[in-house]
């Protein structure tokens, strides 16, 4: 059987107010990344800033940038000298007044493969996404890079079943999500962790129901009154996790992938052979109303 396998890199950071500081450090890490062997490195959601949405404050819509713009240059110019596919998670001005949530995918030849505009918008007390990013018009996306084919959604969108299943059903082999999402500071420990797990649940439950690698990659440290809870982690096809990082310390983790496991868990638990599409209209429904 041909070899399928991949090497993914996850670099969960803390962020600090420098936006420059932010992508030294993420070049950096991208490159120890390399160094141990990854092949796909994906990066936490808005990487180069702190997380901006905890208030509604026009200043940070400074933070925003072309894409393809200045700093997915420079991801090209890394990704083709250390042979790697670089995911970037970036602030994104499209027009003036019209700003998107995005994730630029760039080769292992540095070639800008495009981009994933994100489609939930969250609107909760410290995460008032509404205020600065419009949802996302472009579908669902894969991108077909030199070592697998990857579909990217990001945070909100890892709760709604409807996003991880169209992306695999257009082909992507390994679903990324980064993410950037905490707790409260104040909440008791019994909410923390029924939150957390809700979390890792849901995307280990895309994993089960697609036969697909599930990546998703969170940010760490205190950012205001939000503690960023970490535990970026890795599941297989059928939702055991292959790793789980901390939810307060900075990690780099490299894990290989058989991409073969896919074919392997969709023959034995066939559930997209026994999908009743033809019963499925109703979804696109906001409510069902007796």
């Amino acid at each position: 059987m041909e070899n399928r396998k991949v090497k993914v890199g996850l670099i969960q950071m803390r962020c600090v107010k420098n936006k420059q500081e932010n992508i030294s450090k993420a070049t950096e890490n991208i490159r120890k990344s390399a160094q141990q062997g990854a092949q796909i490195i994906c990066l936490q959601e808005l990487f180069a800033s702190l997380y901006f949405c905890d208030v509604e404050d026009y200043e940070n819509f400074k933070l925003a940038e072309a894409i393809p713009g200045s700093t997915t240059d420079l991801f090209s110019n890394l990704a083709k000298e250390l042979n790697v596919v670089i995911i970037a998670s970036l602030f994104e001005k499209r027009a003036e007044g019209l700003y998107h949530n995005t994730v630029a995918v760039l080769d292992a030849d540095g070639t800008y493969l495009g981009k994933y505009r994100k489609n939930h918008i969250p609107d909760d007390p410290a995460y008032y996404e509404k205020f600065y990013f419009t949802p996302g018009d472009l579908g669902y996306k894969v991108f077909k890079t030199k070592y697998a084919t990857i579909g990217t959604l990001i945070c909100w969108d890892q709760w709604y079943p409807e996003a991880a299943r169209i992306t695999s059903l257009m082909g992507a082999e390994i679903l990324f999500f980064p993410t950037a999402i905490g707790w409260a500071s104040g909440q008791p420990l019994e909410v923390n962790d029924e939150q957390y797990n809700a979390w890792q649940c849901i995307q280990r439950s895309h994993a089960v129901a697609n036969g697909v690698h599930v990546v998703s990659v969170n940010r760490t440290g205190n950012e205001g009154d939000m503690i960023f809870w970490g535990g970026s982690f890795i599941s297989n096809p059928f939702g055991t996790l292959l790793y789980k990082a901390s939810h307060q310390e900075e990690e780099i983790h490299v894990q290989e992938l058989d991409l073969t496991k896919s074919n392997e868990y969709r023959i034995h638990w066939p559930f997209l052979r026994d999908r009743r599409i033809d019963t499925y209209q109703p979804i696109t429904k906001r409510f069902i109303d007796e």
